[in-house]
């Protein structure tokens, strides 16, 4: 344990340690009947969904003295973990699909998420949730992707309202969606959206793995690779759900190369994105912190932003739920905010000049004068400040 750091947990609700008390069993270890007390079996329910830990929840459970469990929760959660494992497995022969379908086009894919990281990291696919597929491609096949989909029936969402290209760094997927399967797609050109930095497509298919839960050959990243993706996803989230900082302390579990890793997050400034995770992971889940990993909880920004974090935790964020409170937005921007390295924040405040789509809105031009929207951005962000507190 890093001594050095102990986070505020007090505003946390009991029935959410609780649940981080049943997940962190190991073996034949007991929890103390104290933790049963005057709990709140419909919060406990909630918080397990919310959070995406039923199905390890539960694994852990039945394997346990679960007499202090009323009969319906038991019940609840026996039903999602089978609900969730036929998901699982639908995504497995869909992912291997997908996988054939775009090798054979020539299209490498890198599964990000889903039923590769639930094998990889515990084992069983029917341990970890997965809502969608989440696949990495070249920015240049994404037209040829989309085709492929569209002939096997998907939808495309066309939430992506763009202005002189700035889709290419202002977001970094697509979603597609089956109306008679039910499956979401999510088509990657990027880890994450600008400013963050990170590796090239061909750098991580270099470093690649494949999979060994599917008979045709399906690929993700490298152990490295991932946990940078990994703490840069959740940071980017809040860790408002804790199944990603789970990820986290169950991939430290694996060997990997921290001088490599650490040299890659510093390339990439993220060290204090990954010092967060650590110190999140050893705080709530009691993971283990070897001395390697000690240069990335050094100092005192990554305790502050993993403090910081403990705020989604001590309430029930749905950050993709609109409406956002009002409250939670604010706090979720300026937490963004201090994410950022320096380079990254002045990087940020540059692309808040490049024009939006809200700017065509406010005053259609036609193609050829969207220039016009860089000198004009100032003007027409006034004018829609001001019309909005006539209007109020």
């Amino acid at each position: 344990m890093n001594k050095n750091v102990d986070l505020n947990l007090t505003n946390l609700p009991k029935e959410l340690k609780l649940i981080l008390e049943i997940i962190k069993i190991e073996n034949d270890d007991r929890i103390s009947k104290d933790w049963f007390d005057d709990t709140d079996w419909d919060l406990f329910l909630q918080l397990a969904l919310h959070h995406r830990l039923y199905p390890l929840l539960y694994s852990k459970i039945v394997k346990m003295e679960n007499s202090w469990f009323p009969s319906e929760v038991l019940q609840s959660l026996s039903y999602y973990y089978r609900k969730n494992t036929f998901q699982m497995l639908h995504l497995c022969g869909e992912m291997e699909k997908l996988s054939q379908l775009f090798m054979e086009n020539n299209i490498h894919p890198l599964f990000l998420k889903g039923p590769i990281l639930a094998a990889d990291f515990y084992g069983d696919i029917s341990k970890r949730t997965c809502g969608d597929l989440d696949i990495l491609i070249p920015i240049d096949d994404l037209q040829k992707a989309n085709e492929l989909l569209v002939d096997l029936g998907y939808e495309k969402d066309e939430y992506i309202q763009t202005l002189l290209n700035d889709w290419k760094w202002r977001h970094h997927h697509f979603t597609y969606y089956h109306p008679i399967q039910g499956t979401k797609i999510e088509i990657h050109w990027r880890l994450n959206p600008a400013p963050g930095k990170e590796p090239t497509f061909n750098e991580l298919w270099r470093r690649k793995r494949k999979s060994s839960i599917t008979s045709y050959p399906t690929y993700f990243m490298g152990p490295e690779d991932l946990f940078f993706f990994l703490v840069t996803h959740g940071a980017r989230h809040g860790w408002s759900r804790l199944r990603w900082l789970v990820d986290i302390h169950q991939i430290v579990k694996k060997d990997l190369n921290w001088s490599a890793l650490n040299k890659q997050l510093k390339r990439y400034q993220s060290c204090h994105i990954g010092g967060q995770s650590l110190i999140l992971s050893e705080q709530l889940l009691k993971t283990v912190l070897i001395k390697e990993m000690q240069p990335l909880t050094r100092g005192n920004r990554p305790k502050k932003l993993a403090q910081e974090a403990i705020f989604y935790s001590e309430r029930i964020v749905n950050l993709h739920t609109d409406p956002v409170p009002k409250d939670v937005a604010k706090y979720h921007s300026l937490h963004l905010f201090s994410l950022m390295s320096f380079q990254q924040k002045f990087l940020y405040m540059l692309s808040v000049l490049h024009p939006y789509y809200t700017d065509a809105e406010t005053l259609p031009l036609p193609t050829k004068l969207h220039f016009l929207y860089f000198p004009l951005r100032p003007i027409l962000w006034v004018w829609r400040k001001t019309r909005k507190q006539a209007l109020s």
